[in-house]
């Protein structure tokens, strides 16, 4: 299974902290030594402020060695620093926490930096003290007061480059919290401020990334690091699989998947057979045409990039939707469950995904025959014949399968009697969109056109806009 896992692939997306459970994950999983992992949680606490968990982990990977002084040093100085940060931040949280002054506070940032420069002496400088303490504070591993100090820096501050990369720090703290309602409003936040405006550059970034100044390219970068943020939030929030999909399937960040990140087609697959069941449940009712048709959409990207990846969670997909092979889809599916169980982000879904994706083959078996043994599609599901009948069963009754599908437990047969779709129906779902999508072609081309033309005069008059570099949450060590 460790052929399968993506946490070193993952890594270079997130940001110092946010690689903390993933190691811990690995720690627990036994998918490496054990000895590796604890190496590589000392090397990451080390570049932090949290000096007495890098001192513990150093004991834990070095028991014969002594703790070298420098830790107390660094300790030392963290103290200090976080006193002095804090008795600025004061400065200006006295001021703010101030009844009569939030009652005067308005949505103009501007403004209300005249009304505070005016009546309480508070400038810009003073104000991204609560900035900088934040920051420390997400060093320090106080994730919660990080939040709170970057949230209020972000109300008052006219600075867009740290507002960016507060936004980021927001995010991050609110996802090592497990705010999860929270955590996903700010996802989509950035999501806005991303697409709104190219340079919305992460934390952490790499310094030949951050060298560019292509503002394409660097909202394609934006995009693949709130990609891999955005599983944290999707894949622990109540309604997050859908949202999944919601998000991953439109044509930007689908792009973006297929351009920079391919592996996050496992996470996009997987939500896909997660949703799938519910959504065949409950019918059209409260689920967009994106979710209910989302495996077609996953199947061909799949089809499209599996030349750039594939695992057994997509290739289980490909077999069944794309091969119709039963035999190897059973034995994909076979390994994709023990993908997902050591996944840090799918581990908890283990049951769902196997409860999903046996749906998925009695469904498109269902849909190629008319009389089914019971007992053959019980070991195309992986179930022995007793646990196959009683879950045959019980999807037939809570599903919309049962309209059309009667079991015989005599024969030990299930009778599927499905009346013909009339022609003329069939031609309708075929055409549908037809005529919109021919007017969007023509205007895309008209304008494609007109463009052209003018390309030159407006490059002329096109004032160039310099890319804005924001500050990363968490000075690198």
């Amino acid at each position: 299974m460790a052929d399968y896992d993506l946490t070193q692939t993952i890594i270079p997306y997130c940001d110092r902290h946010l690689v903390f459970p993933l190691l811990a994950h690995l720690a627990e999983s036994d998918l490496f030594p054990q000895e590796q992992v604890q190496i590589a949680q000392y090397e990451l606490a080390k570049g932090t402020n949290m000096v007495d968990y890098a001192v513990t982990l150093f004991q834990g990977v070095y028991p014969d060695e002594e703790i070298p002084p420098e830790f107390s040093g660094k300790r030392e100085k963290a103290v200090s620093e976080n006193e002095r940060l804090q008795e600025e931040a004061q400065t200006v949280l006295n001021v703010i926490e101030n009844p009569e002054v939030a009652q005067a506070l308005r949505q103009d940032k501007i403004q209300n930096l005249a009304y505070l420069k005016e009546k309480h002496n508070v400038t810009l400088e003073q104000i991204t003290a609560l900035y900088n303490f934040g920051q420390f504070q997400y060093t320090y591993g106080n994730y919660s007061g990080a939040a709170d100090y970057l949230y209020h820096f972000r109300v008052l501050s006219t600075d867009t480059d740290l507002n960016i990369s507060a936004h980021w720090g927001k995010l991050a703290s609110d996802i090592l919290t497990g705010k999860w309602d929270t955590a996903l409003e700010e996802l989509n936040s950035l999501r806005e401020a991303i697409d709104a405006r190219a340079p919305a550059i992460p934390p952490s970034f790499t310094s030949s990334t951050s060298a560019t100044s292509d503002p394409a390219l660097l909202q394609l970068h934006s995009r693949t690091w709130l990609l891999h943020w955005s599983l944290f939030v999707y894949f622990n929030h109540p309604q997050g699989r859908t949202l999944l999909l919601e998000t991953f399937l439109t044509p930007t960040y689908l792009n973006t998947i297929q351009t920079s990140c391919p592996w996050i087609l496992r996470y996009l697959a997987t939500a896909a057979i997660l949703s799938r069941k519910a959504s065949s449940s409950s019918g059209a009712g409260g689920q967009s045409s994106r979710v209910r048709n989302a495996i077609k959409e996953v199947v061909k990207v799949i089809q499209t990039e599996e030349y750039q990846y594939q695992d057994p969670i997509t290739r289980f997909l490909k077999e069944l939707y794309g091969e119709f092979d039963f035999e190897a889809a059973q034995r994909e599916l076979g390994v994709a469950e023990s993908v997902v169980a050591n996944d840090f982000f799918l581990g908890d879904f283990r049951e769902e995904f196997l409860d999903n994706a046996r749906y998925l083959i009695s469904e498109a078996y269902c849909r190629i025959h008319q009389r089914i043994d019971i007992g053959d599609l019980s070991e195309r599901l992986n179930l022995s014949k007793d646990e196959g009948e009683k879950w045959i069963v019980n999807l037939i009754r809570e599903t919309r399968m049962g309209a059309d599908a009667k079991i015989d437990l005599e024969k030990n047969v299930i009778s599927i009697n499905r009346p013909p779709l009339p022609i003329y129906q069939s031609v309708i779902e075929k055409t549908r969109g037809l005529a919109f999508r021919t007017q969007a072609m023509g205007a895309a081309m008209s304008r494609s056109g007109g463009s052209n033309s003018n390309n030159n005069s407006s490059n002329r008059e096109a004032a160039p806009v310099a890319p804005e570099q924001p500050v990363a949450v968490e000075a690198r060590g």
